[in-house]
């Protein structure tokens, strides 16, 4: 049986006092459900391990939370929740607003049960940065310019970007006007705005 840890019970003796029933209630509940459970204060809240990470619960002023690190993994136990809490329990309030403790139970023992079998988180994903948008100044100079424009098309988004960036964050308007012309002329040479950075193609 895994020992509390004094960090959490001093966590939840400061909580405000409708949030300490909570804290115990779930406390209890995940040592239940995992009774080798590891208690820890991560981020400044309660965390419980149990070969990686598993859930934590955290007190606010007017509401409490838990979560789980595996939540993606665990829709089918995961009630609807409101989305503006942190966790997927949504905002707790008090106990009631909570679960069943044999629902709970089982949501513990099917986090833990991802942990044995060795089942990582899903990945997050990546939020797609838009597309930058390019000064005028720059795509009048590039219009000019057939081979720099032919070029600047057909580069990535990254590598447009990096382009971009760099004309943009000129302070002055000499700075920026001398950077668009070198801009103009290494697209027109096929150059990326980092090329002197980049590793030449290896030689066949």
């Amino acid at each position: 049986m895994a020992s509390k840890h004094p960090a959490v019970d001093a966590y939840i003796q400061n909580a405000q006092p409708f949030a300490q029933p909570i804290l115990k209630h779930i406390r209890a509940v995940v040592h239940e459900g995992c009774p080798d459970v590891e208690e820890k204060m991560k981020w400044s809240f309660p965390h419980f391990d149990y070969k990686g990470m598993l859930c934590s619960m955290a007190a606010f002023k007017q509401h409490a939370t838990f979560g789980f690190w595996k939540h993606k993994l665990l829709e089918a136990y995961l009630p609807a929740a409101d989305k503006t809490a942190m966790g997927q329990l949504g905002r707790i309030a008090s106990i009631d607003d909570l679960p069943g403790q044999a629902a709970l139970v089982r949501l513990v023992r099917a986090a833990a049960k991802l942990n044995d079998e060795g089942i990582k988180a899903a990945p997050r994903p990546r939020a797609k940065r838009p597309a930058p948008r390019t000064p005028p100044a720059l795509m009048s100079a590039l219009r000019k310019n057939p081979k720099a424009l032919a070029a600047f098309k057909a580069f990535s988004p990254s590598h447009k970007r990096e382009y971009v960036e760099w004309v943009i964050e000129a302070k002055q308007d000499a700075t920026r006007a001398r950077r668009i012309a070198t801009a103009v002329a290494w697209m027109a040479e096929g150059k990326s705005q980092n090329w002197r950075y980049e590793k030449p193609a290896s030689r066949r």
